[in-house]
């Protein structure tokens, strides 16, 4: 927990590019997963703007060939590549950290998935869990020496974990992460995943703040996106009452992405991570019992505790068995 807020000069209204506006981030090496539809793609096209040479992690080459062609087009700027990434799939995880060469300055974890139904990877592992948290973890730790190298050119590099205000309706359940005994409720999967994704900027921050790297969690807000195409009529509904309660006013996806772009390069965060970022700025921490709709620009607890970090890296290194650090 920290004393006090760090704060920017944007809002929930602000735009990526609002963020990016007059900064010169030419030949910055950044990865941006998922981001072939949605947030990922303005967050991209943004950086792209700026001078960035950003790399599409996306699952569907064909959708993310038109959104780097779009992208070229709309920025005059041809610094972007597409990479085949499945992060339910180890062995497309594995190709990717082969394939990639030299430095990264920024790496953003924004892909994510919410479906209707229980489903598992062939490890058995449930499919949000295993993609919007497990496989980021696998490809952040693959990439720590190239961010190293990042930051050794540039002074800094930097993680942006997309997390949720949805992450109040659930902690980590260390007893049963995959729903292997509890019933499976799609948005209560969603938002452990969305827990894990905050709890994880906690510990990398931890571990690799000495190497220059820092790491930090981001609440985008409402955006009607891709995410949503697959919702059964009772995720529908939840949604719909959380919007009558105020919980979120729905955001353009330009102005989801900004802030992600604020954790990315504002320099408010260049050196310090660990933090959950909600509307541009600083989120508050509320108890844990606090009520979501009360709170929907506000981080629990739960998911910014610092011994809950560690135990979950020391869980997720050992699901993809790799020596507990």
């Amino acid at each position: 927990m920290h004393d006090s807020l760090i704060t920017t000069k944007f809002d929930g209204t602000s735009t990526a590019w609002d963020v990016v506006e007059g900064l010169d981030l030419s030949n910055l090496p950044t990865i941006v997963t998922g981001a072939s539809s949605g947030i990922g793609v303005e967050t991209a096209r943004a950086l792209v703007g700026a001078g960035a040479e950003v790399t599409l992690a996306v699952r569907n080459i064909s959708a993310g060939s038109a959104v780097a062609d779009n992208i070229v087009r709309s920025t005059g700027n041809d610094c972007v590549r597409v990479v085949s990434l499945d992060l339910a799939d180890s062995a497309s995880i594995a190709s990717f950290l082969d394939r990639w060469n030299g430095p990264l300055h920024l790496l953003i974890n924004n892909a994510g998935i919410i479906p209707s139904t229980l489903l598992r990877t062939p490890e058995g592992w449930e499919l949000q869990f295993a993609t919007n948290y497990l496989g980021h973890f696998a490809l952040s730790c693959g990439l720590h020496d190239a961010l190293a190298k990042g930051a050794r050119a540039q002074g800094d590099a930097r993680i942006v974990s997309l997390s949720s205000g949805g992450h109040m309706r659930s902690p980590v359940v260390f007893d049963d992460i995959q729903f292997e005994r509890r019933d499976y409720d799609p948005q209560v999967a969603y938002a452990q995943s969305k827990t894990a994704d905050s709890l994880f900027v906690v510990e990398a921050t931890r571990q690799w703040k000495a190497d220059g790297i820092v790491a930090n969690a981001v609440n985008p807000g409402g955006v009607a996106s891709g995410l949503q195409r697959d919702f059964t009529q009772k995720q529908r509904d939840y949604l719909a009452e959380a919007q009558a309660a105020g919980v979120f006013v729905y955001k353009t996806a330009e102005q989801g992405a900004a802030t992600t772009l604020v954790a990315a390069v504002s320099h408010e965060f260049s050196q310090t991570g660990g933090h959950y970022l909600s509307d541009c700025n600083e989120a508050p921490t509320v108890p844990n019992d606090s009520d979501l709709f009360a709170n929907g620009n506000a981080v629990k607890e739960w998911a910014i505790d610092p011994s809950t970090a560690r135990r979950l890296w020391m869980v997720s290194l050992s699901l993809l068995d790799q020596p507990v650090q």
